[in-house]
């Protein structure tokens, strides 16, 4: 077991738990109002016909405060473009959630040296939906070859995506806001290596995954971070 106030004295905590199951984590009487809650995805529109589809907005009426865009399960698995996620970024901003855009490269585009050209496309095309350099949001780095598989990228390579990442942001918002906007690893997190990705350079934080499913795992990465 472990005790919120131990997880919360210097981190912040966001849980993204299905859809279904948001509205019920948020009226939770046991819930400590400092965590908060965010969507795992949303469409692009407003309203309209989209069956099973859930807009910014309903997940904002559900509890939401934040929303994970273009994880690399909804890029490899559904064929979500860097269009769409762009159009995810602005809907999500429309209803005041802070949107975490999730950038990552295959193993393929790994293998062929194109990590920074392919999470700049990413990150280039997402940031078309912020006019505003002072709003609010997240960067997570997902390497899609180390999601779920056991596989992580060492420091070095988290600290060398992380930091290609944060000079792009420089450029794109200048450095001061660049400089407070959180950068989070996210690729087989695990309580054995969550120490050392966190001391990474620009590694401002961690998107965990499977292990996130067990609390007592969960409860020692938070720890880490502190």
């Amino acid at each position: 077991a472990f005790e919120i106030n131990e997880m919360m004295a210097n981190n912040e905590i966001l849980i993204f738990p299905p859809a279904v199951s948001l509205l019920a984590a948020y009226k939770c009487e046991d819930r400590d109002p400092r965590v908060q809650l965010g969507i795992q995805n949303v469409h692009w529109e407003d309203q309209g016909a989209f069956t099973g589809e859930i807009s910014a907005a309903m997940a904002a009426n559900a509890g939401a405060s934040y929303a994970l865009v273009g994880h690399s399960e909804r890029r490899q698995l559904f064929g979500e473009t860097d269009e769409q996620v762009a159009l995810k970024v602005a809907a999500v901003l429309r209803q005041d959630l802070v949107p975490v855009i999730c950038v990552g490269e295959t193993l393929k585009e790994r293998e062929a040296g194109r990590v920074n050209e392919v999470i700049l496309n990413q990150l280039d095309l997402a940031l078309t939906s912020i006019p505003d350099p002072e709003t609010r949001f997240l960067i997570a780095y997902e390497p899609v070859w180390a999601i779920g598989t056991g596989k992580t990228a060492t420091p070095m390579d988290a600290a060398g995506a992380h930091g290609t990442l944060r000079n792009r942001l420089e450029q794109a918002i200048g450095a001061t806001t660049a400089a407070r906007t959180e950068i989070l690893y996210g690729g087989s997190v695990q309580p054995s290596n969550a120490t050392e990705l966190l001391a990474a350079q620009d590694v401002d934080g961690v998107l965990i995954g499977g292990a996130s499913v067990n609390p007592q795992s969960f409860g020692e990465i938070t720890r880490a971070a502190g």
